[in-house]
């Protein structure tokens, strides 16, 4: 699952992205990053010291259906803060994964009708 580290004002933050199948739709996930832990590292790349944390704000983009919008849930069970200039950084990636299904469903051949 890849994923999209961004610092702001001291404190580091992720954008995680998967399919979620029960929704049919690609997820975009917000959350607080936490530091890597040198062990339990997912990744090879040793100078990644920040990973996703928890999700605390998760866009569903919807890729089987171009007339669906995307949608927000929000979970957190503590109220959180979260910059402007993150929300708008995390919206940017949502607009941009919208994007992708949309230019990808266009792309797809339709069946042919018999």
């Amino acid at each position: 699952m890849p994923w999209k580290l961004r610092e702001h004002a001291g404190r580091h933050y992720a954008v995680l992205f998967h399919y979620a199948l029960p929704d049919d739709a690609w997820a975009v996930e917000l959350s607080e990053a936490v530091p890597a832990s040198a062990e339990g590292a997912e990744t090879p790349d040793a100078a990644m010291t920040y990973v996703p944390g928890v999700a605390f704000l998760v866009a569903l983009v919807p890729d089987e259906d171009p007339n669906l919008q995307p949608t927000v849930r929000v979970w957190s069970p503590v109220e959180r803060v979260v910059p402007y200039e993150v929300m708008r950084w995390f919206m940017e990636q949502v607009a941009d994964q919208a994007e992708r299904c949309r230019i990808a469903f266009e792309q797809e051949e339709p069946e042919a009708v018999e």
